[in-house]
């Protein structure tokens, strides 16, 4: 395997098209400045994140076997040092580029690389910053933080997606203004899911049931006069519907609960690769993972 790479070259064929247009989420690194109680990316078998040539090999990688959309998450992605670089290196071989983030050094990325970002998806869990605190996400601000940095990405022309795990301490909550303010275009709303080895142990009290998680998103649904788009994923529409890579540049899956990878997709390329896993581009296709993602409006002519 090779350990250091020349910088993303700007160009990638489609031949072999094992991806072909579908989304992928590469979760670039393991650190995060928050502990979210719920999370389950601690990757604590791998390192924090790959040698900066070698993540612009698998952004390549990706892009030539037909992916369409990459977005990078982590851990916290805004505090890989190299995240700019990623993104223009995935502009440049022709992505559709997405950043998911609870805003630690969003401001700073769009001042410096706004340009190459169409998408940022603001994690957001609660209105009340208390219970964020409880969650896990960090200290209270949290909220007023968000609506800031969706108004900042809304003002240089980035789309605008809000993430919402919800748990126990949230499924009674009533959201609706608090999302009609951040303004996203499409609203995730995920049922918080238990993965072992990830992080059961932590996330038994916050669990409930679909009935509960139903009735959550009925509350919000009505939104969608507002021309936001609400996408609810129960714990069964998360199983085997992302193509996800990890900071150590394999695929990975959910399968049966618990964390499941493919050898390096720099190792085996892409198709070996994902053919280790359980993917299903059916149920991807049924929890609406295929949808309008052309670029921001300041970019649409480029």
């Amino acid at each position: 395997m090779r350990t250091t790479l020349d910088p993303c070259s700007g160009t990638a064929t489609t031949a072999g098209r094992s991806l072909a247009d579908l989304p992928v989420n590469f979760r670039v690194n393991r650190r995060c400045n928050a502990a979210c109680k719920f999370c389950f990316s601690a990757f604590v078998d791998g390192p924090d994140h790959l040698p900066p040539g070698d993540a612009a090999r698998v952004v390549e990688l990706l892009r030539e076997a037909g992916a369409g959309k990459i977005t990078f998450a982590g851990g916290e992605p805004t505090l890989l040092p190299h995240l700019g670089d990623l993104l223009r290196c995935a502009r440049a071989v022709g992505f559709v580029t997405g950043v998911v983030t609870n805003g630690a050094r969003l401001a700073a990325l769009v001042d410096t690389h706004g340009d190459a970002i169409d998408w940022v998806a603001l994690s957001l869990d609660s209105g009340d910053d208390r219970v964020q605190a409880e969650l896990g996400r960090g200290p209270l601000g949290h909220v007023g933080r968000t609506i800031a940095l969706a108004d900042r990405c809304h003002a240089a022309a980035i789309r605008v997606k809000m993430n919402t795990v919800v748990t126990d301490l949230t499924r009674n909550e009533d959201m609706t203004a608090l999302v009609r303010r951040v303004g996203p275009e499409r609203w995730k709303i995920l049922q918080v899911l238990r993965v072992a080895g990830q992080n059961d142990g932590r996330v038994e009290p916050l669990l409930i049931s679909e009935v509960q998680f139903a009735a959550f998103v009925a509350r919000h649904r009505p939104l969608a006069r507002d021309g936001i788009r609400v996408a609810a994923e129960d714990n069964d529409a998360m199983i085997d519907s992302y193509v996800m890579v990890d900071p150590s540049g394999r695929f990975f899956g959910n399968t049966d609960g618990v964390h499941r990878m493919s050898r390096s997709i720099l190792q085996v390329g892409v198709a070996a690769a994902l053919a280790e896993l359980s993917f299903d581009p059916r149920k991807l296709d049924r929890r609406g993972g295929r949808y309008d993602w052309g670029r921001g409006a300041s970019r649409t002519a480029a």
